[in-house]
């Protein structure tokens, strides 16, 4: 048992640190630790479990995430072509072909580079496994904790309801996306009014893009009043140009109106966890809620997320890949 005493310690920290805060990103990696110690812990058990017991380890282990990533990596690229068809060339939207076709690029390399017999080019393949191995661990962390955190749900009150805008369609109209997110916020605005309780101020954030007509917290307020909500319960914050900027002016209105606030953020659920991690970073008190968004859209849109938190973090993660690479290097040239 004592095999597992790593796994549990670092469940433990896991707990406690979710418990002080569940919008930091180490959350994540912690989760992500638990679950690899606990699978090097069931591998040291092989000798000691029935051959049935073992061979489904060694399939958890092993097979399961190999099959996992080949048969990730044909979706990808499927749901790649969806979104061309769907929403157009834009580099953003060939994300998930381009992950795709590197899962089968590496995969490929694995299996040709042993025949060459090369020293030099087997040391530089293994390196490069090294780095997309730590990415992918990150990747995995972030996926599996970001769904965790959508789970959270509304308890109690709020004073404030944050809406984070996303964009406009012909200069001033709500889209798909965003309208998920205001119909989100309308739902906790309703049962909150069911309840009883204070009607929150629904706080539309979103400022004016060169290419719209009006800000877009104003197109999202009269979307909000169209479907019944009263103006006099709708504030604007209409300067935010980033999400970041959506936290911070926000934060500055909900102070103002009362400085032991309690609020939620909405937004898509793709979105909610980065959000957090910046909600947290601005100093707002509250956790973020995340909206339906369309399933063909939802792979780009993780992984431009994950892009994202993971350049935010990139003192430690280039730092990591750094030491890597010439470790690879430093073991390659040691063989030669």
């Amino acid at each position: 048992m004592v095999a597992f005493a790593p796994a549990a310690v670092l469940f433990v920290v896991f707990c406690i640190s979710a418990y002080k805060d569940r919008r930091r990103f180490r959350n994540a990696v912690l989760l992500g630790l638990t679950f690899l110690a606990l699978s090097f812990a069931l591998l040291f058990q092989l000798r000691a479990l029935p051959t049935w017991a073992a061979v489904s380890v060694l399939f958890l282990v092993f097979a399961l995430p190999t099959l996992g990533v080949l048969v990730l990596g044909g979706f990808l690229i499927s749901n790649g072509m969806t979104m061309i068809r769907k929403e157009g060339r834009r580099p953003a939207n060939l994300l998930s072909m381009l992950a795709g076709l590197g899962i089968f690029a590496m995969t490929a390399l694995l299996i040709v580079v042993p025949w060459f017999g090369s020293t030099l080019l087997g040391g530089a393949v293994a390196t490069l496994t090294a780095v997309v191995a730590y990415v992918s661990f990150i990747f995995v962390c972030f996926l599996g904790y970001a769904w965790l955190y959508g789970r959270i749900k509304v308890r109690g009150d709020v004073d404030h309801v944050v809406m984070l805008g996303s964009g406009l369609i012909g200069g001033d109209r709500v889209p798909p996306l965003l309208a998920s997110r205001l119909r989100k916020g309308q739902e906790i605005y309703a049962a909150q009014l069911a309840r009883g309780s204070h009607p929150p101020v629904l706080l539309t954030s979103g400022g004016k893009g060169s290419d719209e007509r009006v800000p877009e917290a104003r197109a999202m307020a009269d979307w909000l009043i169209e479907q019944g909500v009263p103006a006099e319960h709708i504030t604007l914050e209409d300067r935010s140009r980033t999400t970041e900027e959506n936290m911070l002016f926000s934060k500055e209105i909900m102070t103002a109106a009362g400085p032991d606030y309690r609020c939620v953020i909405v937004t898509n659920n793709f979105h909610a966890f980065r959000a957090a991690m910046l909600a947290r970073k601005s100093g707002v008190d509250g956790q973020v809620l995340g909206s339906p968004t369309a399933r063909y859209f939802l792979p780009s849109a993780i992984l431009r997320e994950f892009v994202a938190v993971f350049w935010e973090h990139r003192t430690v993660n280039l730092g990591i890949c750094g030491v890597l690479v010439a470790v690879g290097a430093v073991g390659t040239l040691a063989v030669l």
